[in-house]
């Protein structure tokens, strides 16, 4: 009936999209589909601003159950070892309407996490200054809608069940709870009647449907004979939802009964009490007394596992050790070295189910220590699987489970050594599984044994990004996830993807150039020394040793010298820019030297508060010019009024000076704006230092006349010095 379904809405806020260029980019929503779920429902709305800078755009949608989405949209590689298997997507475009609303419908979904991930395309690369263009606003949201069935039907296990399909609009819903060291599950489908006497037709669904992948099972069933459908390795303690559906007419009803039988396989492991002994030892170390008791559990534990070679698997104790956010590090408790043997597999349990794991990087590492001699072709083969593991290792090499596809990995005498790395793993329990295979059947490997050293850790991001990568932590409401940002032309998921990567030689040649570039204010720091311009000279002075120095440290690659915080380099860098424009337009307007210097204090001050409220503000650098601009041609008008006479009034001064000053400004301001992109900043940037430095040699003011320039005093051989009387002589007229 209707009213056994209940319907839940859930919203999230919506997001600003942005251009990618790397996973960062990318905004994350974050579902959690609730049990016994029939029908899952997304509402996708994406919009755009109606300013003229909006053009039409594709907004690319990412879904996956269990994780985040593994996404390349910039068609990059992976790590080598990485498992990749493709995200479900779908575009959504924005041409001619301001607005795109679409529906995305999962009957049957699988309850637990469910992830969106929506980005724009590929970002250009341009370097935009803020506050000179504004960008178009490309909003996304995400909303679910769930039916639910409150009280669905639960099928036990070895009891036949007699159901009923209303009607084929209504089909039938029960569950089935799998529990564990569950080897396989058969379903059967018998006295199937219609209420109208006719042949029984009806389609049976197994399991939840999962994206990007779904591993559904479907039995269609015609007749009265009964019909049945076999599962090998079914998701341990969890409930599996059953969907019949009736195939006959509108108003028939179907009549059947229903019966699941679980086969069960009992693991043969050491006992509690000696593995509670063993992790113990491990982490309090030897103590007086303790050698007798290590000795007997270690030499308890072989003899054990030897008895335990009837069973149809054997499992490793495995501790989980959670080290920081998304980082936990796994221990076997019988040491690194695991016993492997092709009677049955070997079991190990990867706990990722805490919900908070899915958003690193889940690495494996297996190296075979030891074989018998006589098995030289024998190989170990494993399989990394989440939900269930895969019990037929000796049968199947492509470690498929019931409703999931796991990851092989094999080691042997050629290759003793083998990783895998899952990306994003989803949150479950992961099961490894070992087991030894022989060339010529099991009969040849016998009662052999390999040792097999197993390394299994979580991590934020593999090899923390490598030299050319930056592993950042990032969050979307409670949930933590990493990413890897790279430089210096490297990319992928890891920064491994070199296609497009710096060489050496051009990493030094970009630092060169952009340390070496801010030599050009030494011109400039000589002219204002040289006019008796003393404070212009050392703001210049303290402006090209932090430009020189933070762009030492601000390098993608390995040419990097830091010499203190980068931070504080870069407020250093920018505040010495900015304070150097605001004192040479000051300069500039030949002001009382109180009224200057009380200018020259105010004007840093604010630029120092401005800077730190926001440091990519292009205010922070406008504002400051243009109010200096400003008090310069109030005091040139002032001036010129004053003497009658354009100032300043030589045209020397406007045709060698100022107007090649001027050009150089603005050119540099061109430079910096509108012409920076990622790939040429590091000689487009050296240009705008050159420019501006140049520029200030050019528009600083002629010294004084009253002030004469430097000179050596002079000195008599008998060391008398000759004074200069600056006594100024007054004439009386008579």
């Amino acid at each position: 009936a209707d009213s056994l379904f209940v319907s839940e809405y859930f919203s999230q806020s919506a997001q600003k999209l942005s251009f990618y260029s790397w996973y960062g980019n990318a905004k994350l929503f974050h579902f959690h589909v609730p049990e016994d779920t029939v029908l899952l429902r997304w509402l996708l709305q994406a919009s755009r601003g109606k300013g003229p800078e909006c053009s039409s755009m594709e907004i690319t949608v990412h879904f996956r159950h269990g994780a985040p989405p593994v996404i390349n949209p910039l068609g990059t590689r992976f790590p080598a070892n990485a498992t990749v298997r493709p995200s479900y997507s779908l575009s959504l475009s924005l041409a001619s309407a301001v607005q795109n609303t679409t529906f995305v419908n999962v009957s049957s979904p699988a309850a637990g996490d469910w992830f969106l991930a929506a980005h724009l395309p590929q970002a250009a690369g341009r370097i935009e200054v803020k506050g000179f263009s504004t960008p178009c606003p490309y909003m996304f949201q995400a909303d679910m809608f769930v039916l639910r069935l409150t009280d669905m039907p639960v099928l036990e296990p070895g009891v036949p069940t007699p159901h009923t399909v209303v009607s084929p609009a209504k089909p039938l819903h029960v569950k089935v709870f799998v529990p564990k060291h569950a080897a396989g599950m058969r379903l059967e489908l018998r006295s199937c009647v219609t209420s109208e006497q006719k042949a029984c037709a009806v389609r049976v669904l197994l399991g939840s449907i999962t994206l990007p992948q779904s591993f559904q099972r479907i039995l269609t069933c015609t007749g009265n004979m009964s019909c049945s459908l076999a599962l090998d390795s079914p998701p341990w303690e969890k409930w599996l939802q059953i969907m019949v559906e009736s195939l006959g007419s509108a108003n028939a009803s179907v009549s059947l009964e229903m019966l699941a039988s679980f086969t069960v396989c009992r693991p043969g492991s050491a006992s509690s009490f000696l593995n509670f002994i063993s992790l113990n030892q491990s982490q309090a170390g030897a103590r007086p007394g303790s050698a007798g008791a290590a000795g007997s559990s270690a030499g308890e534990a072989p003899h054990n596992v030897s008895g335990q070679r009837s069973s149809c698997l054997h499992t490793q104790p495995v501790v989980r050790e959670d080290l920081d956010v998304v980082s936990v590090r796994y221990r076997l408790l019988n040491g690194p070295s695991v016993p492997v043997n092709s009677l049955s597999p070997t079991l190990l349990l990867l706990n990722l189910n805490t919900g908070m794991d899915s958003g690193g990087s889940l690495v494996v590492s297996l190296l075979l220590n030891k074989t018998s001699a006589s098995l030289a072709n024998a190989t170990v083969v494993a399989c990394v699987s989440p939900a269930s593991p895969v019990l037929s290792l000796n049968a199947t090499r492509n470690c498929s489970t019931a409703f999931s596809q796991g990851y092989p990995l094999s080691v042997g005498t050629p290759s003793a050594e083998a990783t895998l790395i899952v990306l994003y793993p989803q949150s479950d329990d992961w099961f490894l599984s070992l087991q030894l295979l022989c060339q010529k059947g099991q009969g040849e490997c016998g009662s052999a044994e390999a040792k097999v050293s197993v390394l299994a850790y979580l991590t934020p991001c593999f090899n923390d990004c490598g030299p050319y990568g930056q592993c950042s932590l990032l969050r979307r409401h409670g949930y933590l996830y990493a990413a890897c940002s790279c430089k210096a032309g490297w990319g992928g998921w890891s920064c491994t993807d070199d296609t497009k990567a710096q060489s050496i030689s051009a990493q030094n040649l970009a630092t060169l150039l952009l340390t070496l570039s801010n030599l050009m204010f030494l011109p400039a720091i000589a002219v204002a020394a040289y006019r008796y311009y003393l404070v212009e000279a050392s703001v210049y002075t303290y402006t090209m040793f932090f430009s020189t120095f933070y762009h030492a440290c601000d390098q993608p690659g390995v040419a990097v010298m830091c010499i203190m915080d980068y931070d504080t380099l870069q407020y250093c860098d920018f505040l010495g820019s900015v304070v150097s424009i605001w004192v040479t337009i000051l300069c500039m307007a030949r002001l009382k030297k109180v009224l200057k210097y009380v200018l020259f204090v105010l004007g840093t001050l604010l630029i120092a508060m401005s800077l730190q409220l926001d440091r990519r503000g292009v205010w922070n650098m406008m504002g400051p010019c243009l109010f200096a601009l400003v008090i310069m041609i109030a005091a040139w008008v002032h001036h010129g009024t004053k003497r009658r006479h354009c100032y300043p009034p030589s045209w020397k001064r406007w045709v060698f000076y100022l107007l090649p000053g001027i050009t150089l400004a603005f050119t540099a301001i061109s430079v910096y704006a509108f012409m920076e992109t990622n790939e040429n900043y590091y000689y487009t940037h050296s240009i705008w230092h050159v420019l501006v430095a140049c520029s200030v040699a050019f528009l600083l003011p002629p010294r004084d006349k009253h002030k004469k320039p430097w000179a050596w005093s002079q000195k008599l051989t008998c060391r008398y010095q000759i004074c200069q009387n600056d006594r100024e002589e007054l004439y009386a007229v008579t």
